[in-house]
């Protein structure tokens, strides 16, 4: 999927220069986010973390403040993780990812419009749960790094696939007890039906 989105934005750079956005425009976004936490998740009482993938629903909404240069806000359905301790079950957490960018839009002539955004990301744990005892994860402000390109589908609609890292670290608690820092740090994969209006 990294090749295919590189592949999609190359071939939109060739392209001759022509206006994407213009300023005042707004876009609204329906799609689906796959949060991949990395491989090394940290060690959590002496013992090595995993924290696996989750799927839910996503929801942006960018406002253009110039041509091509767009204010952006993901929102998504709570995200379900469980974690693991040396490959055992050690608990559960939800998680909300609330992230404001700030993306370029590489105006062009094709159908494709590649961009690239850098902002900032707020993740807040909840529900969390575990046989061990009394779980807590720390919330987390971390930078944002966003790349991906839209395929127009008509002149107010087009489909987007998008890539999203986040740097997410959160102190971790058992019984009250500081057992160490997961480190999340996830690559989100996103795919999306883009609305203008």
């Amino acid at each position: 999927m990294k090749i295919t989105l590189l592949a999609l934005l190359a071939t939109a750079a060739l392209a001759a220069p022509a206006a994407a956005q213009s300023a005042g425009d707004m876009t609204l976004g329906l799609g689906l986010g796959i949060v991949s936490p990395k491989s090394d998740n940290g060690t959590l009482a002496g013992a090595d973390a995993t924290v696996n993938d989750s799927t839910r629903p996503t929801i942006t909404f960018e406002y253009f403040l110039r041509d091509n240069l767009g204010l952006e806000v993901l929102g998504a359905l709570p995200f379900k993780h469980s974690v693991y301790l040396n490959g055992g079950y050690a608990g559960e957490t939800k998680q909300l990812p609330p992230t404001i960018s700030l993306n370029y839009h590489f105006a062009n002539a094709s159908k494709f419009t590649p961009f690239v955004g850098l902002g900032v990301n707020y993740t807040k744990f909840f529900e969390t749960s575990s046989p061990l005892g009394d779980l807590k994860i720390d919330d987390s402000f971390g930078v944002a790094v966003h790349l991906g390109a839209d395929y127009a589908v008509s002149e107010k609609a087009a489909l987007r696939l998008d890539l999203r890292y986040a740097k997410i670290e959160s102190d971790v608690s058992l019984n009250g007890a500081d057992i160490g820092k997961v480190e999340i740090d996830p690559l989100v994969t996103g795919i999306s039906y883009i609305i203008k209006f």
